[in-house]
């Protein structure tokens, strides 16, 4: 019952946001990408360092020496939300970075009931419920989907050996049934590094505020998001511990939906712990912002590193949701004919 009613919530509400403006509208471009990243919490501004950069935070791109690949799918919430991701991250010169990513989000075989209402009598649509001859024809019952799409692009500079400096363009196509919306928004990132263990990274998305158009007429305004956080590694029974610590900071005027708030500031926190061993196999943990806990691990082979990533919801005093479930896959070039210049 939980799922039919998710289900159906998820797609009414994607579409009613195009009549309130500025609240919500980018929704589904909070959820994330990578399995290292659901495992920890979603704790990844500071703490990134690969081609997943291009969605975390811009700047951090700048690190990465060889070109990398990525691909994610995601069980969210069960098999409800179909959430995928696939990503391409290029050094260029001795000190920039390019990358490309796309999000695709879709919630799929969502009942249309709109023509199914008929007068038993007269065999006509109707649309008053309340008629005594009312009745669903399920013949009329039709299916349509919600599907969502980001394309980022990205570039990234080290600006100096403990600054790096990035930034996103990227656009908004989503679809419900017969109607569908465009928009373009802009994310700016830092990295800043005073310690050879430490990491503190800030992401500003939708930083001049993203405005999605609908052909019907109505618009969304994105908000900008402040992703804020630190990570710091130690060296810990042969490996490396690294705890990171993110806060996002929205200007929607949320309230109660975060997890604190001042005003129209609204705070949420996400937690992430992570064991690597000699880059050979990395353990982690960590809670985000809709109260999930999350377990994970990663195998580092060569070329290619596989991460995986289980997160369960809190219990309540509802039926608890399904489990969510992430798998990606980064391949990575290094060979010595695809390294960065000058390294």
């Amino acid at each position: 019952m939980i799922k039919k009613t998710l289900l159906i919530f998820l797609a009414v509400s994607s579409f009613s946001i195009g009549q309130t403006v500025g609240k919500y509208a980018g929704e589904f471009m909070a959820i994330g990408v990578g399995g290292r990243a659901l495992a920890m919490g979603g704790a990844q501004v500071a703490a990134v360092n690969d081609v997943t950069a291009g969605y975390w935070n811009p700047a951090a791109l700048a690190l990465i020496n060889y070109p990398q690949f990525a691909l994610m799918h995601e069980e969210h919430f069960g098999d409800l939300v179909n959430y995928n991701y696939a990503a391409i991250a290029i050094p260029y010169g001795n000190n920039m970075s390019l990358g490309f990513s796309v999000i695709r989000l879709s919630v799929d075989g969502i009942p249309d009931t709109r023509n199914a209402l008929i007068d038993v009598k007269t065999g006509q649509v109707i649309f008053d419920i309340n008629n005594p001859n009312a009745k669903i024809d399920p013949s009329r019952v039709k299916e349509f989907s919600n599907t969502d799409w980001a394309f980022y692009g990205t570039f990234a500079k080290k600006q100096s050996q403990d600054f790096f400096w990035g930034a996103n363009i990227k656009i908004i196509n989503r679809s419900i049934a017969e109607y569908n919306a465009l928009g373009i928004g802009f994310d700016v990132g830092a990295v800043y590094t005073p310690y050879n263990d430490l990491s503190l990274g800030a992401n500003i998305m939708d930083v001049t505020t993203t405005l999605v158009s609908w052909s019907e007429g109505r618009n969304e305004l994105i908000s900008p998001t402040m992703k804020i956080g630190a990570a710091y590694g130690l060296n810990f029974l042969g490996g490396r511990f690294m705890p990171a610590l993110d806060f996002d900071i929205r200007f929607e005027n949320r309230q109660f939906a975060s997890n604190f708030n001042l005003g129209p500031l609204s705070f949420d926190m996400h937690a992430g712990l992570e064991f690597d061993y000699k880059n050979i196999f990395a353990v982690r943990a960590g809670y985000n912002d809709v109260k999930q806990f999350s377990l994970g691990a990663g195998v580092m082979l060569p070329k290619l590193t596989i991460d995986y990533s289980f997160a369960r919801m809190a219990e309540s005093q509802l039926e608890r949701l399904p489990d969510s479930h992430r798998i990606s896959l980064i391949l990575t070039l290094d060979d010595p004919g695809y390294r960065r210049e000058g390294q």
